[in-house]
């Protein structure tokens, strides 16, 4: 991934940050065929391992010791010129695209564990059901509903070998910029335009 230095984000606490606020991964993978890429959800377990899972359809099931890279992307938006203070001045700016991203290389292992899958279900599902007034839980669905279900899936553990972040959040911008940014994003709340101020705004308090 190309990152210019200003860009490049290695605080563990942030990039893990990203991973769990953003869990949705897209996973590639090299195959007899090329390179293949699903999208699907991780749980991040201590420093180094990620938990998901597949349909036994899913040709990650036949992936078992395979190399692969995660991407996790964080909020983006486009970003306007003049949002800048310094285009007011001199004119000398021109539109960009703000986002943060976490890429993951490791090893792949595919688990077949019943106990292991109903254990990740239950740590998936009680973390995204958590917010809503009345979280659903997999007790609530049938046993034999479960079992049939759990059949129907395989485990993806993934080692961590090496984690890498770029966080383009207009560092290369000084601050009157980047606050100017922060207001225009707020401003224009359209979709993730809060997630991405929010993200700049910690930025600023690294920065200080």
């Amino acid at each position: 991934m190309y990152t210019p230095s200003y860009f490049n984000e290695a605080r563990i606490e942030a990039l893990h940050g990203l991973i769990h606020d953003f869990p949705f991964a897209t996973v590639v993978t090299h195959t007899e065929a090329g390179l293949v890429a699903n999208h699907l959800p991780f749980e991040l377990i201590g420093d180094n391992l990620l938990h998901g899972h597949v349909a036994r359809g899913n040709e990650l099931r036949q992936a078992d010791g395979a190399e692969v890279l995660l991407i996790f992307r964080g909020p983006d938006g486009y970003i306007s010129p003049n949002w800048y203070p310094s285009k007011h001045e001199t004119g000398r700016e021109v539109p960009t695209w703000n986002y943060a991203v976490v890429h993951v290389h490791g090893r792949l292992r595919v688990v077949e564990d019943a106990v292991w899958l109903r254990k990740l279900l239950e740590t998936l599902t009680d973390r995204h059901e958590a917010g809503l007034l009345v979280p659903w839980k997999i007790s609530d669905a049938p046993e034999d509903h479960i079992e049939k279900s759990l059949r129907g899936i395989v485990g993806l553990e993934i080692t961590i070998e090496r984690i890498e972040g770029k966080f383009k959040l207009s560092q290369n911008h000084h601050e009157a910029n980047r606050l100017g940014v922060i207001g225009g994003l707020r401003q224009r709340n359209g979709d993730g335009d809060a997630e991405l101020a929010d993200l700049m705004a910690e930025q600023e308090d690294s920065i200080s």
